[in-house]
């Protein structure tokens, strides 16, 4: 799809996702986005996929997600191991390994820092209060717009940098032999300064009618650090629609992929209910009988895939 003057496009496909991929042209994406369903989790809506299975099912997924994305695009993976038995489950690191033997280069691991967690009180650990973003990348060279999310310094820089010592002024090197060190004069007249890679963000407290909705200003923040207006942003697991709306929101075009109807439909009465950015809607309605995923059989990296065609 091309874009149309200013108005964004929102290119919405009903399916399952790795069926609907193969519609998308190579390198034609520039972010992708995406929360897929955690180990056997949200089993009443997308049938849960078991710890053990768990990579078996995803690398065909990224397999299609490595074609679709630009050489300068970057893929955004939220994920989070469960406990099974007592202890973490292991199949959040062994997707990753799997997927830098598919071609993926794991470049960085931000964490969402959930400052609204649920309580809660387990015999053996404290409750979860963050979440994997994890970065991966088709090539080292890759787009990145830092200084799209700058923020501001802070107050403490008033005072500690009101009088400054000797050392202030120079590189002041590791104690402990690290070969890092810092110049606290380099920060004098600095207002904004560049982020770290914790997010701390609530969840989502509004109602979404989805049981896994994150909140919009995470997709947002990814959206502004890798792309500009006019790119291409992917969710292959759509659900309520958010990254697309983060899109469409900051002028960006989108593609979104729900292999539930309830769900698709939603988010296009929410596209249609709200004209602010009277963005450009193309539905893609090849849905089939969905298979419950625990039902699936799985053979890590299958044979590769038929000819694909362009965008619908």
């Amino acid at each position: 799809m091309e874009r149309v003057n200013s108005q964004p496009i929102v290119d919405l496909y009903l399916g399952d996702c790795l069926e609907q991929l193969q519609l998308i042209a190579d390198n034609s994406v520039d972010l992708i986005v995406t929360s897929p369903p955690y180990a056997d989790q949200r089993k009443t809506t997308y049938g849960g996929v078991k710890p053990d299975d768990y990579v078996a099912w995803f690398i065909p997924i990224a397999t299609q997600l490595l074609r679709v994305l630009k050489p300068t695009g970057t893929f955004i993976l939220n994920i989070k191991e469960k406990v099974v038995n007592g202890e973490r489950s292991t199949y959040v690191l062994e997707l990753i390994l799997a997927m830098r033997k598919l071609g993926w280069l794991w470049t960085e691991e931000f964490i969402w820092h959930k400052k609204n967690c649920y309580p809660g009180k387990w015999p053996n650990r404290f409750r979860d209060a963050w979440e994997r973003l994890l970065q991966f990348n088709k090539d080292k060279q890759f787009n990145m717009f830092q200084d799209a999310v700058m923020v501001p310094t802070g107050d403490w820089a008033k005072a500690r940098l009101k009088h400054l010592s000797e050392t202030d002024m120079r590189r002041d090197n590791s104690k402990v032999l690290s070969g890092f060190g810092k110049n606290i004069s380099n920060w004098v007249g600095r207002d904004m300064s560049y982020p770290t890679n914790v997010l701390n963000l609530a969840t989502e407290c509004g109602n979404k009618n989805h049981s896994a909705a994150f909140p919009e200003a995470l997709p947002s923040w990814f959206i502004k650090l890798f792309t500009q207006e006019g790119d291409w942003v992917l969710d292959p697991f759509m659900g309520s629609g958010t990254t697309n709306i983060a899109a469409t929101k900051l002028l960006r075009n989108s593609i979104g992929i729900e292999i539930l109807p309830e769900y698709y439909n939603r988010v296009k009465s929410l596209y249609q209910q709200d004209n602010l950015f009277a963005p450009i809607i193309y539905e893609h309605k090849t849905h089939t009988r969905s298979i419950p995923l625990r039902e699936r059989e799985y053979s890590l990296f299958p044979p590769e895939q038929n000819q694909q065609v362009g965008n619908a």
